[in-house]
C-alpha cells in the first residue's frame, strides 16, 4: 500500500512541476506472474522509477516502452506470456501478464517572444486553446502580467539567453514576435540548438532572407536554419493581431495533431465522407 501511496504522491509531484512520466498498470494476470492486478510502475524520462510490475527482463522491457510512450504521446497495451526464454518470453513463470503504459504528459508550451501587439494576441488566443503559455521579451515593460495578461510565466531577458531560463523540450512551440530580424539574427542560433517542436518567425519573406543571412554568417547549419517556420501560420490574408494569432496558432494545431491544412469541405470531396466540427 505504500507503495501505491508513494507513486500517487510521485503524480502529484510531476503534475505540480510540469514535468513528464509514464505509468505502467499490471491490467490482466492470468497463471503464475510476478505481479498481481492493479500492480504500479511509474516512470521517468531518466528511466528511474518508483514501484515494480515484476523485475528482470518483464520490467526492462517495459521500461524501455515507457520512454517510447513519454516521447510520442500514445498509450500501450502490452502483453507478454512467461514460458520460454528461449523463444523471447521475458521469464518462466508459465503465466501471461498485460501491461497498460500511459504517458503522463505536461500541457504543451506556446513560448511567445516578443510583447508586441501580435505576441499578445498569440497569447491570450493559446492560453484560450488550453496552452500553457510563456512570454519573453527583453523590454522587461513589455514582459510582466500587467502589460501582457494570460500568460502562466514570464522571461524578461534576451532571446539568446532564453533557454538557460526555460526548459524547452518537444512539447515546446516557440513563436517568435519580435521587432525585427536584428533581434531574431542575435538570438536565433542557441534557440535552434533546443529540441522544440515548432519554431516560427513573424515577418514577410523578405525580412527571413535578411535573417538568414546573419545566421549563414554566423555559421549555423542550413538543417538548423530550416526548422523555422517563416512567414509562419497559414495562409489567411490576416491583417489585424487577432487574425495573424488565430494564422499562427491554427498551423500549429495543424503540425501538432497531423491535420493538412485544407478546408473540411475539401477533405470530404476527397474521402467521401467523415464528420465535421458540427456532427
Amino acid at each position: 500500500m505504500n507503495m501505491t501511496v508513494d507513486i500517487y504522491r510521485a503524480l502529484a509531484e510531476i503534475e505540480k512541476s510540469n514535468e513528464s512520466a509514464a505509468l505502467c498498470t499490471v491490467v490482466k494476470s492470468i497463471g503464475s506472474t510476478p505481479r498481481h492486478v492493479g500492480s504500479k510502475m511509474l516512470v521517468y524520462p531518466d528511466k528511474k522509477f518508483v514501484g515494480t510490475v515484476g523485475g528482470g527482463d518483464l520490467e526492462n522491457r517495459v521500461l524501455n516502452e515507457a520512454l517510447l510512450a513519454m516521447g510520442d504521446g500514445e498509450s500501450r497495451l502490452l502483453s507478454y506470456t512467461m514460458a520460454d526464454p528461449a523463444r523471447g518470453d521475458p521469464g518462466v513463470c508459465g503465466g501471461t501478464v498485460e501491461v497498460f503504459v500511459e504517458p503522463i504528459l505536461p500541457p504543451a508550451t506556446i513560448v511567445v517572444i516578443g510583447a508586441g501587439h501580435v505576441g499578445k494576441a498569440v497569447v491570450h488566443l493559446a492560453k484560450w486553446l488550453g496552452f500553457r503559455v510563456a512570454v519573453s521579451d527583453d523590454r522587461p515593460e513589455f514582459c510582466n502580467p500587467e502589460a501582457t495578461p494570460d500568460a502562466d510565466a514570464y522571461y524578461p531577458v534576451p532571446m539568446g539567453e532564453l533557454p538557460a531560463h526555460l526548459k524547452i523540450n518537444n512539447r515546446t512551440y516557440i513563436v517568435i514576435t519580435s521587432r525585427g530580424s536584428n533581434v531574431d539574427a542575435q538570438g536565433l542560433p542557441d534557440l535552434l540548438e533546443a529540441e522544440a517542436a515548432y519554431i516560427g518567425v513573424i515577418g514577410s519573406k523578405r525580412r527571413w532572407l535578411t535573417t538568414v543571412k546573419a545566421l549563414q554568417a554566423k555559421g549555423v547549419s542550413e538543417e538548423r536554419i530550416a526548422r523555422v517556420h517563416s512567414p509562419m501560420g497559414l495562409e489567411l490574408n490576416a491583417e489585424t493581431p487577432e487574425e495573424i494569432a488565430v494564422s499562427i496558432m491554427a498551423e500549429i494545431l495543424m503540425l501538432r495533431d497531423k491535420g493538412t491544412g485544407k478546408p473540411m469541405k475539401a477533405n470530404k470531396a476527397e474521402t467521401g465522407g467523415g464528420s465535421t466540427a458540427g456532427d
